[in-house]
């Protein structure tokens, strides 16, 4: 296998954009008056429900090989593991043949889908190669360098709801899921090229290994954001005639050109390869000390930026908003952008990687002291910190999702960040939040916790009837914390109490109280052609196949109350699969209605959508726990309200639920 150039020049982030902006020609490029039409500014008449997963498949997030992590366990430099590498080099774009079984590895590239039966992916740098077997010098953990399917968008999930504004955030997620047709001075022309064999067009029919074309998408309109013209070219495979063809065209027709992903190093990567074909003066930074973004290449021809960003949609984001927008202002005569902060305290403790500045996105919240200054502008200024001594009313969580999710970006309201020296941000420190948007406001009514379809369908009433939404997925004991802590209105919950067989109500505190939801099955969900889970009980099934090694589960993510009524169903045993992690009950019923995997457990609604058998296990209820101290918000009250209207509670019982 070809090993990858490194990033062995990685430079400071201001250092970058001064050598930048030091080979630009930034004057105005003149006046004109032209009509606008886009999508941007209208608004949504109907929820958005994602027809497929994003990413569609197990993705590698490294150049290197797909393993088992347990067969890496103990690896290091002095003393290595063994595995026997197989024939197979998954390129992107391709669906593998090839299954890992104990003590195997196969050779996968950046973005390639990950084979059946590996649960991680080891970092070529960490290997290397003796005739027919990989020496691995670093242990790996399960999930280790894969964006698991299902892991950012779901088939069936819900990703916009009716009445959102849309911006380029939203434009973005309706192109990653295939939707085709949503709808001065002079504006600079910005050529925008997305690459890669594995990139599709919005529209066009997908399959395993491919990726919907959510880039082109975020830019095009993000440059319209801007003041500038988006000349959208297309889609370029991986060949450089092609590329330095369309480049050419760019440079000859265009102010400025953004192509997104082929900035890596590794031997399949020709972006970077085009544009360092220019030398007038050509790339001047490639490689900057940032997370999401590091893969980042700045050049210049003629005074005009050329910038190849990476291909994550995340990472791509960032950097566009990081070095490519102040130029594109300053070519549309919009100068310099006011940015505004925000004080917050940090929900939870965050881990950051030394060396490098990171940004990461946070939803706000306000506290309840504060949960009717709804306006995230009487807690923010134009960089200013003039009340650093008062405590904070605005609470940050992350919205980590990796640098290739599309929603995180949509569903966030800022992001903080990490200096290269620090390792920790405690939970409950004050951070400052860059506002994605002068205007930006919180939710009238936040939810924390659990998923469900049927809180989907509450909330998307709510947003009818005029009361901005949010919901974060945390799971039902993080969600229940944060409720007692006064962060959200309601946390959507189903903690089983062992000891009293009660969900729910065992574990309420003084600080909240509990609106009676609905009951819900949950079962084992398999293939109606898979013979291996038919005529014993939910139970006896997974006793059965819980130890067969051909037999994958596909598991829920941790602190959910369904992933603890599978730990408990398991009884400590770990079944192939485990370590794979989805976020909520539509994923779990995507991953075995397309093959990769076998079982899994989840609700019933979730189960017939996908057109899955059900073997129920178990009624739960599935109950919000509000914060009493936002109890009488309106917003709250309309909810209530909703439970108890005939026609809302009809609806519930048609998904299945039982009132």
């Amino acid at each position: 296998m070809t090993r990858q150039e490194q990033f062995l020049d990685v430079i400071d982030r201001d250092e970058a954009e001064r050598r930048f902006v030091a080979a630009l020609d930034l004057d105005p490029l003149g006046a004109e008056s032209v009509p606008l039409a886009s999508s941007l500014g209208r608004v949504l008449s109907t929820d958005v429900v994602a027809a497929i997963d994003v990413p569609s498949f197990d993705r590698s997030n490294y150049d290197g090989f797909a393993v088992r992590a347990a067969d890496t366990f103990g690896a290091r430099e002095d003393a290595p593991r063994e595995l026997d590498l197989l024939d197979e080099i998954i390129a992107t774009a391709v669906q593998p043949t090839s299954v890992v079984q104990d003590g195997q590895a196969v050779a996968i590239a950046t973005g390639g889908m990950t084979p059946r039966g590996a649960d991680a992916i080891v970092m070529v740098e960490h290997t290397d190669i003796e005739g027919e077997r990989l020496i691995v010098r670093r242990a790996v953990t399960p999930g280790h360098g894969v964006a698991f399917a299902g892991t950012d968008i779901a088939a069936g999930e819900t990703v916009l709801r009716r009445g959102c504004l849309l911006t380029s955030r939203e434009t973005g997620v309706l192109a990653a899921i295939g939707v085709a047709q949503p709808t001065v001075w002079r504006r600079p022309r910005v050529a925008v090229i997305s690459t890669g064999d594995e990139i599709i067009a919005p529209g066009e029919a997908m399959r395993p290994g491919l990726v919907y074309d959510s880039n082109a998408r975020i830019l095009a309109d993000a440059i319209r954001e801007l003041g500038g013209e988006p000349i959208e070219l297309g889609v370029v495979a991986d060949e450089l005639d092609a590329l330095r063809d369309s480049l050419r065209r760019a440079c000859d027709e265009c102010d400025a050109v953004l192509l997104s992903g082929g900035t890596s190093k590794g031997a399949g990567d020709l972006s970077h390869r085009v544009v360092s074909e220019l030398n007038d003066p050509g790339i001047v930074a490639h490689g900057v000390a940032l997370k999401p973004g590091k893969p980042i290449c700045l050049a210049a021809t003629a005074g005009k930026p050329v910038v190849i960003l990476p291909g994550f949609p995340t990472s791509a984001v960032f950097t566009f908003h990081e070095f490519a927008a102040p130029v594109l202002r300053r070519l549309a005569g919009r100068g310099e952008q006011e940015r505004f902060t925000a004080r917050a305290e940090l929900a939870v403790k965050v881990n950051s990687e030394i060396g490098r500045t990171e940004y990461l996105l946070v939803g706000l919240t306000p506290r309840a002291a504060d949960a009717d200054a709804a306006d995230i502008g009487q807690e923010a200024g134009p960089n200013t910190d003039s009340d650093a001594g008062s405590h904070p009313t605005l609470v940050a969580f992350p919205m980590g999702k990796g640098s290739g999710s599309v929603t995180t970006f949509s569903g966030a309201d800022g992001f903080v960040a990490i200096g290269r020296r620090r390792e920790i941000v405690d939970a409950g420190e004050t951070v400052s939040v860059q506002l994605l948007g002068r205007d930006l406001q919180t939710a009238d009514f936040v939810a924390i916790g659990s998923h469900c379809i049927g809180l989907d369908f509450l909330l998307g009433l709510l947003q009818e009837r005029g009361y901005r939404t949010k919901f974060m997925a945390v799971g039902s004991t993080a969600g229940l914390a944060a409720a007692q802590r006064g962060e959200c209105d309601i946390a959507g919950v189903h903690l089983l109490d062992e000891e009293t067989q009660q969900y729910n109500l065992p574990f309420l505190s003084a600080e909240v109280e509990l609106l009676r939801g609905y009951g819900r099955l949950q079962g084992v969900v398999c293939r109606s052609d898979d013979d291996r889970f038919f005529g014993r009980t939910a139970q006896q099934v997974i006793d059965r196949v819980k130890s067969l090694p051909d037999c994958l589960m596909v598991n829920r993510n941790q602190g959910s109350g369904t992933r603890i009524l599978i730990d408990q169903l398991l009884g400590g045993d770990e079944p192939p699969g485990y370590a794979v992690q989805s976020r909520n009950h539509n994923a779990v019923a995507a991953a075995v209605a397309q093959g990769r995997a076998d079982w899994g457990v989840a609700i019933q609604p979730s189960a017939e959508r996908a057109g899955l058998a059900f073997l129920p296990l178990t009624e739960e209820q599935y109950d919000f726990v509000v914060a009493r101290s936002r109890a009488r918000r309106p917003a709250v009250s309309a909810l209530r309200e909703l439970l108890a209207e005939d026609a809302v509670r009809e609806r519930l019982r048609g998904f299945g639920f039982r009132l």
